[in-house]
């Protein structure tokens, strides 16, 4: 791992720093009180807790709430992945869902695509784009699948 890479992960896994960070940047992770569990080259884990801010009126996390963790997990891993290599630009050109189980209890995402995700990056010649769905699994704190996001992210390296 590279320097660049190193700051970012020990940013992102700071309590108080990401919470900054996410203030400015992204306020509803603050919001519903997004976390990183952990975050290396090869994956991200992100937990959303069940609590009065993330739930809707049928008493389960809602599902944007959910959408936002799932994104964080693979996002969190794409700057990751990214980070110190050059000017990239990122952004979502798909999205999917499915929901398996009520989601009323805490509930972790999980990304571990960084290998293909690193191969990508390292690949991509300046302002060439490339595509690639990463999927976030998420499971409640029984080891139950909740919810399976699939996010297409957009990678341009810039020149």
């Amino acid at each position: 791992m590279n320097p660049e890479a190193r700051k970012y992960q020990k940013r992102m896994s700071s309590p108080i720093i990401f919470w900054l960070a996410m203030l400015f940047k992204l306020p509803s992770a603050v919001f519903w009180r997004l976390k990183i569990k952990s975050l290396t080259l090869e994956k991200c884990e992100v937990t959303i807790p069940y609590f009065w801010r993330s739930q809707n009126p049928f008493q389960s996390i809602y599902f944007a709430a959910l959408a936002g963790a799932a994104e964080l997990s693979t996002g969190a891993l794409c700057q990751l992945a990214m980070a110190g290599k050059g000017k990239f630009s990122m952004l979502v050109v798909d999205f999917r869902a499915e929901y398996h189980k009520k989601a009323n209890d805490t509930t972790t995402f999980l990304c571990d695509q960084g290998a293909e995700l690193n191969e990508l990056i390292e690949g991509l010649a300046p302002d060439e784009n490339e595509k690639l769905t990463m999927v976030s699994t998420g499971t409640n704190s029984k080891g139950e699948l909740v919810a399976k996001f699939y996010v297409t992210w957009s990678f341009k390296r810039k020149s």
